[in-house]
């Protein structure tokens, strides 16, 4: 082991931690971000194993107990047409992940491709991809993902290419930012002057010291990801009956409030939960990975 002398006579050396395990320790003073996390890590099981925990079927109606309240039968009750409400959240949880997680992987395909191309080529290339990304952000994106869904058609396919392709120009400013600031240090001019490709200057230098960065900002994504999802549902335009979703649910509670309020009380609340969850946790690895952050 090294050591080291001092007057007060030999001294082990103070041992070096990983990135990750100081991240971690950050992270884990963060009571919201670690509770968060156990919520999402509790989501993401349920969509994993929901449809066969499920009670029922999500296209299973009981036309003799429409609008039953909570019971040991139905836990959460049944909807107006004799669904049972525990069984749809089951299933809505599994697509929302579905459409999300999808979205989410497309815009940051696109973004971080396009970002890498822009922070080292610069030039033209990075001028037309930054009036790509000024026009994303001047054209709202929900409206974006709206008019994706009526050209391509409902469905967990489409729901995830219409959310997700408008999605990429947060992931490609932050990307170039990020080469910018690094494309001019001496390992990418080292690689330069090995001969090294462009492509492999991006992808061997530049993406790994980018990736803490895009674990924050993927973190936030997922939650917006989420909503868009339930508000194309809300309008109509998101997954079609009997396929339950959140905005499905939300949108047929809002009509049947005051006679039958379990129908939004249980996925509002479930839903509600879950984005402020995804949102600590989004909290907890900026502040960890932030170089500012305290030990």
């Amino acid at each position: 082991m090294a050591i080291a002398v001092s007057q007060a006579g030999p001294v082990a050396a103070p041992k070096r931690h990983s990135q990750f395990y100081l991240g971690w320790k950050r992270f884990s003073k963060n009571y919201f971000a670690v509770a968060g996390l156990v919520w999402v890590a509790i989501f993401f099981i349920v969509g994993i194993i929901g449809p066969w925990i499920a009670p029922y079927s999500y296209k299973d109606a009981d036309f003799l107990a429409m609008h039953t309240g909570p019971s040991w039968k139905h836990l959460f009750g049944t909807d107006t047409v004799g669904y049972d409400v525990f069984s749809q959240i089951l299933f809505s949880i599994r697509y929302a992940l579905e459409i999300a997680l999808g979205a989410t992987c497309v815009s940051f395909v696109i973004g971080v491709i396009l970002g890498l191309w822009a922070g080292l080529a610069g030039g033209i290339a990075d001028v037309i991809i930054m009036r790509g990304v000024d026009f994303m952000f001047a054209l709202p994106s929900f409206f974006f993902a709206l008019i994706l869904v009526v050209l391509l058609g409902k469905g967990l396919g489409p729901m995830m290419l219409a959310i997700g392709v408008p999605g990429w120009a947060g992931y490609a400013r932050l990307i170039r930012s990020l080469v910018l600031s690094m494309r001019n240090g001496e390992m990418v001019e080292a690689a330069r002057a090995l001969g090294a490709s462009q492509s492999h200057i991006a992808f061997k230098y530049m993406f790994p010291n980018v990736v803490g960065s895009m674990v924050v900002s993927l973190a936030f994504g997922i939650p917006y990801d989420l909503t868009a999802q339930a508000g194309l549902s809300i309008v109509g335009m998101g997954l079609n009956p009997p396929m339950p979703s959140f905005g499905n649910m939300l949108a047929a509670a809002g009509e049947n409030i005051l006679g039958f309020p379990w129908l939004l009380y249980f996925p509002a609340g479930i839903f509600a939960i879950t984005l402020l969850s995804f949102l600590f946790v989004a909290d907890g690895l900026q502040e960890a990975f932030s170089p500012k952050g305290g030990m």
